[in-house]
């Protein structure tokens, strides 16, 4: 095992953005800024402003700001069936988790209570809006989805001129692009129709953004650069659009920007009381620090999880966040003892409380004196068997990598490093296959990644450097990586003969 402890060793060893233009010293508050957007309406032209706002946020999925906004925009104007269509928007999160109970119930009262009112243009945004709530007991969200897709795509190409059309239809595109598609023609086709609006219109928060995540996979990153360094100037009033040039940083490997990303988003969306965007950011902002060896400041704001009220583990962009990045200490430390005392939270649902199994069953197999991980490993089954009756494919696939991951280790540590090596292949390929959703900045540690480790461990540093390479193609500058592909050629060139 001398390979192994070298890399470990190597491993070790290597280990606020402004949203204001008042100076700091005046006793008022920096103006609200969250760009320029003009949406028309058959609406009260006394509203247009606060609808306008509305939209605004909801565009930087400033999702409960905005219901607030357009419940003022209706108190105000009885008459706007528009406001009624916004506070729908705001339960339908299309690049997070669809709407259920109570905000599901919400949504679909909302868009019924927007009735036959405004002008045939209005009609096409709410009547596409209630294609998704129609029928939402009997049918999967992801069908409800690509039928509100396609209705949008009605709705654009009723309206041509109508920017709002287009970059609403370009978001349905981007929410139901396959993860599978590793071709991304949903996120091009997206970015053919926002570019030119963006062009005309470079202060629309909604452009900036979408764009971000229609580019945000390792082939398209590079085009993202530009959206990125100019969204958190748009909207800085809005914590996810501090947040969102991360996502192309942590693409590309720009630690130091992501990590300035997220420490003024973090502190934004503390300040407005929005934590699941402050854990949203501060998963971000663990995942950068441990790639810079910045773990103390890791270790910190995983730390702050335990002081922040409000945590609801059933809220998935809570719960997988505060569960992510303890994990992601723990692994990425090392700290074996640490992973196999991680505990899941209450009512995490189970493609969230897998982490935890999968990081235990790590943590139990790596140890120093190994200790038998098959009861996380079956937790993590149990967490698979729930998936699939859920039929949730993007989740089975995520799931049954872990599993495989789990289980490899499980074989090093009772010595069968070839089967292991097969079984981390496995999961390497099939977590490649398929593209991560925006909650999460990647694996907690890539498949891949683990592969060459176990290869470097066994003493075929020809073989872990091609796998090291291979991951580092789809997410650079991983420090994990990195220092293993060092490690691989060193071996390599003091076993060349001289």
């Amino acid at each position: 095992m001398k390979w192994l402890s070298a890399f470990t060793i190597a491993l070790m060893l290597a280990g606020p953005i402004a949203v204001g233009e008042e100076e700091h010293h005046h006793d008022h508050p920096a103006p609200e800024k969250l760009g320029a957007v003009t949406f028309p309406t058959s609406c009260d032209a006394a509203v247009k402003p606060a609808f306008d706002r509305a939209i605004a946020l909801l565009h930087s999925f400033a999702y409960a700001a905005s219901e607030r906004a357009f419940q003022d925009v209706s108190a105000r104007d009885p008459g706007c069936a528009m406001a009624h269509w916004g506070m729908a928007m705001t339960h339908y999160h299309q690049l997070w988790d669809p709407p259920s109970g109570d905000a599901l119930r919400e949504g679909a009262a909302q868009i019924a209570m927007a009735g036959p009112g405004g002008s045939a243009r209005e009609r096409g945004f709410i009547d596409a809006l209630a294609v998704y709530y129609r029928d939402a007991e009997q049918v999967p969200p992801g069908t409800r989805a690509q039928r509100y897709a396609l209705a949008m795509a009605e709705v654009a190409r009723s309206n041509p001129d109508d920017a709002e059309a287009q970059i609403f239809y370009a978001l349905a595109l981007i929410a139901t692009a396959p993860p599978t598609d590793k071709t991304h023609a949903n996120q091009k086709r997206a970015a053919d129709i926002l570019e030119p609006i963006y062009r005309r219109q470079p202060q629309h928060p909604g452009l900036a953004h979408y764009l971000i995540h229609a580019y945000d996979s390792a082939e398209l990153a590079p085009r993202g650069l530009e959206a990125a360094r100019a969204y958190s100037k748009i909207a800085p009033s809005a914590p996810h659009a501090l947040h969102m040039p991360s996502h192309i940083f942590t693409r590309l490997g720009l630690w130091d920007e992501s990590i300035a990303s997220n420490e003024a988003a973090r502190t934004a969306a503390h300040a407005q009381g929005d934590f699941g965007e402050e854990l949203h950011a501060m998963d971000y902002l663990t995942y950068a620090y441990l790639q810079v060896g910045r773990h103390d400041d890791a270790a910190r704001t995983v730390a702050a999880i335990g002081s922040m009220d409000g945590l609801r583990a059933s809220e998935f962009k809570m719960g997988y966040a505060a569960t992510a990045m303890p994990a992601r200490l723990a692994v990425e430390s090392r700290d074996w003892e640490g992973a196999a005392r991680l505990q899941p939270l209450p009512g995490s649902p189970p493609q969230v409380a897998a982490i935890v199994y999968w990081a235990r069953a790590l943590g139990r197999s790596r140890a120093q004196v190994p200790s038998a991980p098959d009861a996380d490993i079956d937790k993590l089954q149990a967490c698979l068997n729930d998936l699939r009756a859920k039929a949730n494919a993007y989740w089975i696939t995520q799931v049954d990598a872990m599993l495989q991951e789990a289980q490899a280790w499980r074989m090093v540590a009772r010595g069968e490093a070839a089967t292991a090596v097969i079984s981390l292949r496995w999961a390497a390929d099939e977590e490649d296959a398929v593209e991560k959703l925006p909650v999460t900045p990647g694996p907690i540690v890539p498949a891949r990644e683990q592969l060459g480790e176990l290869l470097l461990s066994v003493g075929q540093p020809d073989q872990a450097l091609r796998e090291f390479r291979a991951s580092l193609a789809l997410a650079p500058g991983r420090h994990g990586a990195l220092v293993g592909a060092s490690a691989a050629e060193q071996m390599l060139a003091h076993s060349a003969p001289q």
